[in-house]
């Protein structure tokens, strides 16, 4: 793979563009007799008030500048919920619907240092990792999302409340308001420190206390990653943007660059930390080969996220067309893989699956699978192959006490995935499934956490591009 932005490894080129940012108009309280928010404004309105009058405003403290700030590297989790992932379709098309239409607002030159990062738990449905609240501080598990960049916590009252810290936070600022269509928030915005698992440490980051929020039990909030430009608007006093976790890392000097990498990797357990997250720069241990950068799209409302151009083909980078080049989304806040709706009539055809009434996806069977071929996504001058077994949902969850020497599948008992989904174990469900709409939308795919679990993984916010590569996991048979 060698296009004209490949990165070799040893030499990365920097720079900053200037992006206009769309500016969006806060939502209006409705009436909840129709389902909607006007009781949680009301709330939140009253909390306003509240707060700022027994918050006393904290003095300033000085941002801490690294002299050579690295890339901070941090583990992240991969999780399943199997309490509520037997709609993860109807979840995912939610949120596909919500990212379209736009209601997400109810979602200095230092000396550079070197990147940082951080480990992550991946979960089959979503990836979180811990971020410490306050100083002092207290834990809260995030969702990360490229699809939204809000970041906010207190999702959970009764489980993990959320207090703001006397020492470091200023007064309640206004009143946010995010709609990711499978959830949404309402809360306070203030200001408080951040502190990421390898140490990291975020000044004075914009961030929301939830009042009210729904369709987050298994989270305490989210740590949002995509691109400034979608914080606009969802503050209900003016429209001004919220600088991001990443903005403020770069601005305070702690990362050399607004660049964050992301290495995921497929997953047969429920809940597994087995990805990384990198602020600042990327980790070049965990691709091979070529980094293949690609501008982000200049089609709406795709260009408003961590968006890019690309066709799909079947059988080969130049076989029968699936979905012709066109704008979407890569997003980690999404499961499945999803296209438009006449592209995925296509691929149904072309693989012969039958749609599985439980759960919405597609079911192929035995001899279906061992002639399944892959699929190729042609982005830039890159063809990325999508194998048979990327193309499946993971099936078995084998108990790690049970790997020993010699250890066989027998010995292991192995129990599924499937049922976590609504599914019946030992089927075949594919992972590529409807969006919606049909070809034309604007967004006509979403590259979900299926997907990019199979490559390395970068959004260059300051560059206004995104970057993939091969990883160890491109052509595994993990599933």
């Amino acid at each position: 793979m060698n296009g004209p932005e490949a990165y070799d490894r040893t030499s990365l080129t920097t720079g900053v563009i200037s992006v206009a940012l769309p500016t969006r108009q806060s939502p209006q309280p409705l009436d909840p007799r129709t389902g909607t928010m006007l009781a949680g404004f009301r709330l939140a309105s009253a909390a306003l008030a509240a707060l700022a009058l027994c918050f006393a405003i904290a003095p300033g403290s000085a941002l801490h500048i690294r002299n050579n700030a690295s890339p901070v590297t941090i583990p992240f989790a991969r999780r399943v919920n199997a309490t509520g992932v037997a709609k993860l379709l109807e979840v995912d098309r939610a949120r596909a619907k919500s990212l379209k239409t736009g209601t997400r607002a109810a979602p200095t030159p230092f000396q550079q240092n070197d990147a940082t990062s951080v480990p992550v738990t991946n979960q089959a449905v979503d990836y979180v990792m811990t971020v410490t609240v306050g100083n002092p501080g207290k834990n809260f598990s995030l969702l990360i999302d490229t699809g939204s960049s809000n970041t906010w916590v207190g999702s959970r009252p009764l489980q993990n409340p959320f207090l703001p810290s006397l020492g470091s936070t200023g007064l309640p600022e206004n009143i946010v308001s995010v709609e990711y269509g499978s959830g949404s928030v309402m809360g306070i915005e203030l200001t408080d420190t951040l502190t990421l698992p390898s140490g990291l440490v975020i000044e004075k980051q914009s961030m929301g206390a939830a009042l009210v929020s729904t369709g987050f039990t298994t989270v305490d909030g989210i740590i949002g990653l995509g691109p400034v430009g979608l914080t606009c608007g969802t503050l209900i006093l003016g429209s001004s943007c919220i600088p991001t976790v990443t903005d403020n890392a770069f601005s305070q000097g702690s990362i050399p660059e607004r660049m964050v990498g992301f290495s995921f990797a497929p997953t047969s357990t429920l809940d597994d930390t087995n990805g990384e997250l990198t602020f600042g720069g990327i980790d070049s241990s965990k691709f091979n080969g070529s980094l293949n950068f690609v501008p982000i799209t200049s089609t709406a409302p795709a260009s408003q996220f961590v968006g890019i151009d690309q066709s799909i083909t079947f059988g080969s980078p130049t076989g029968q067309t699936i979905l012709p080049m066109t704008a979407g989304i890569t997003d980690t806040g999404t499961t499945l893989l999803l296209i438009a709706s006449d592209a995925f009539a296509t691929y149904q055809s072309l693989t012969g699956g039958v749609l599985d009434p439980n759960t919405g996806l597609l079911m192929i069977t035995p001899d279906q699978f061992a002639n399944l071929q892959s699929v190729f996504f042609n982005i830039g001058e890159n063809s990325f192959e999508f194998t048979p077994n990327a193309q499946i949902w993971p099936r078995a969850v084998r108990p790690h006490s049970l790997y020993f020497p010699g250890a066989t599948r027998a010995h292991l008992n192995p129990w599924q995935l499937n049922t976590a989904i609504g599914g019946t174990p030992g089927n075949i469900y594919l992972v590529i499934n409807d969006v919606g709409t049909p070809t034309g939308s604007g967004l006509d795919f979403i590259d979900g956490m299926t997907f990019l679990e199979r490559f390395y993984y970068v959004f260059d916010s300051g560059n206004n591009r995104v970057g993939l590569a091969e990883t160890q996991f491109t052509h595994a048979d993990t599933n």
